[in-house]
């Protein structure tokens, strides 16, 4: 999921200064679990403006406000409130965001900072495992991302820094190499280490990236 964060309120409040009348958008997906856009999120942040002098003509909250299809409907479902705005100010990633600035030709102003994509190992707490690097090597690595994982991105073994298991830029964190060399020789892999993993392909990560799939 893509994790986000509410920006500071004062700079919600400056980027709508020439704003009086706003729209609000949130998204039941990742904002919702990061409690950064969701119902309570959105009534909150309304709560916020109308104290801070803001005319609110509406809200919703899109079940996925990526899905650019699925966010102009909506939006047009509430056309009146919409046509009232001056401006969006949307609790969305910055796909929901652009979502939202697409469908109507309205001032759109985000809400959050759009951080990383990420695991949830529990409620509140989101760990980065994935960069969307476009060339995956988690067969090769026991399922353990060394490329987001491991703060230098090595993709043959640990650096010179390791210290007793431990990473050098993280000395409270274990070496990501360390925990790639036990699973694989929990799963009897471990000649797998001794595999060179060549360069990775950086053109995977050209933007913007595209995909069509067939009929």
């Amino acid at each position: 999921m893509i994790i986000s964060r509410q920006k500071p309120f004062s700079d919600i409040l400056a980027a709508l200064e020439e704003v009086n009348r706003v729209f609000l958008v949130g998204c039941a997906k990742c904002a919702t679990v990061c409690k950064a856009g969701g119902e309570e999120e959105v009534w909150q942040m309304q709560e916020a403006l109308t104290g801070a002098g803001k005319v609110i003509t509406g809200s919703v909250v899109i079940d996925e406000a990526c899905h650019m299809l699925r966010a102009g409907r909506d939006l047009r479902a509430k056309r009146e409130m919409v046509e009232e705005a001056d401006a969006f100010l949307v609790l969305a990633c910055g796909a929901g965001v652009q979502s939202i600035s697409t469908a109507s030709g309205t001032r759109t102003v985000a809400g959050l900072d759009t951080l990383f994509l990420g695991n949830i190992r529990r409620f509140g707490q989101f760990e980065q495992k994935c960069s969307l690097c476009g060339d995956c090597l988690l067969t090769e690595t026991a399922g353990i991302c060394p490329v987001t994982v491991c703060p230098k991105g090595l993709l043959n073994g640990p650096c010179g820094g390791m210290d007793e298991g431990r990473c050098e830029t993280d000395p409270d964190a274990e070496c990501v190499w360390v925990q790639i060399h036990e699973r694989l020789v929990a799963q009897g892999k471990a000649e797998r280490l001794a595999v060179i993993i060549p360069p990775k392909d950086f053109s995977r990560m050209l933007k913007p990236g595209k995909l069509k799939l067939e009929k």
